[in-house]
């Protein structure tokens, strides 16, 4: 069951890193195709993206723990913490982008579509069967959840204070926001309805973390399997 569930989590990661590299690639093409000068700046705003990062912290913790299964070693505290967080980012990923974003229009030829399907759909429901079935988990305490919780609030905060600094060639604005409900300028209540969306996925984050820590502690899995 190690060896079984090692290898899927170097396919899956493997595939998200694919997915990450494709769509960059493509983003590349679709900015020198528009005539895009800053390419680098755009290329800070593409890993900028919650996506983006969710998906590779993934990968890392993919690799990391399929050595961990192939040496026999169970999470540990400080892992168990690192691979929560991992599938908690990826499953409110899954959810915000498919409630949110999926009817969002963006520029024809921008987006790598089976790359978006793999990022934002595969990628978050494999990390949730992970941790659900995968050997080695081990019950974490409640107030796990805090260090969980710490990454998203500093990503939203370095998103709202980087946005209105930043020109969107594509777009051609004078700010850029990764996404259209942190985008104080485009929503019709300002930064209230920013503050409303972010209250809002804040507790959907909380909702899914606390569900996670307490599926360790009500059905750890199985360390000998």
């Amino acid at each position: 069951m190690r060896t079984l569930f090692a290898v899927v989590r170097l396919v899956v990661a493997a595939a998200v890193v694919a997915a990450i590299v494709g769509q960059l690639a493509t983003s590349l093409a679709f900015w020198r195709g528009s005539g895009v000068d800053n390419v680098g700046s755009n290329v800070v705003n593409f890993f900028s993206f919650f996506t983006v990062q969710s998906n590779a912290a993934a990968a890392v913790v993919l690799v990391v723990g399929a050595v961990r299964l192939l040496r026999r070693r169970d999470d540990g505290e400080a892992f168990g913490v690192v691979r929560a967080s991992a599938a908690t980012y990826m499953v409110v990923t899954g959810v915000v982008y498919n409630v949110l974003l999926r009817g969002v229009e963006l520029p024809q030829g921008s987006t790598l579509g089976w790359s978006n399907e793999v990022l934002h759909v595969f990628a978050p429901a494999y990390l949730l069967l992970d941790w659900i079935l995968a050997p080695g988990r081990r019950p974490l305490r409640a107030a796990r959840i805090w260090p969980i919780l710490a990454y998203p609030v500093v990503w939203v905060a370095y998103s709202l204070l980087r946005g209105p600094f930043v020109v969107d060639e594509v777009y051609d604005t004078d700010y850029w926001y990764p996404y259209p409900f942190l985008n104080p300028v485009t929503s019709a209540g300002g930064y209230l309805s920013v503050l409303g969306y972010v209250v809002l996925i804040a507790a959907v984050i909380a909702a899914v973390a606390a569900g996670l820590l307490w599926m360790s502690r009500r059905a750890p899995a199985n360390r000998q399997a």
